[in-house]
């Protein structure tokens, strides 16, 4: 995440409280040159959103704070943001996966003409 973490704007945040929201989480995720957002909200007692756009909103605002561009080399990546409003803290993480090799293997080639009649190199 290149520019650090961005200030929940107040409004989003007095909507969230209102609505008894106690995390939101932003879920980023690219590699292949497009990038992705996806928003989860907790609730206080899992109870059930009141205000049914807030997470569109909140969504609308991160993809223009952070500007998540998910350009790669095809490998996926992403960063996780968790703005805890009962802790007032807000909490990142970033993930990448690995290419891990495994053991080698080698056969002799094998050259045929299709009718069956096959002969080693």
């Amino acid at each position: 995440m290149d520019g650090g973490i961005q200030s929940l704007p107040k409004d989003l945040y007095e909507r969230a409280i209102k609505d008894g929201v106690t995390r939101i989480f932003l879920a980023f995720s690219g590699g292949s040159d497009q990038g992705y957002l996806e928003v989860d909200l907790d609730h206080k007692n899992d109870a059930e959103a009141k205000d049914n756009s807030l997470a569109s909103d909140i969504e609308s605002w991160a993809e223009d704070a952070y500007e998540y561009s998910g350009a790669g080399d095809g490998s996926p990546y992403g960063d996780n943001i968790t703005y805890d409003l009962v802790k007032n803290k807000v909490f990142t993480e970033e993930w990448f996966t690995q290419i891990t090799k495994g053991g080698k293997h080698s056969e002799n080639l094998v050259v045929g003409d299709g009718d069956g009649d096959e002969d080693e190199a």
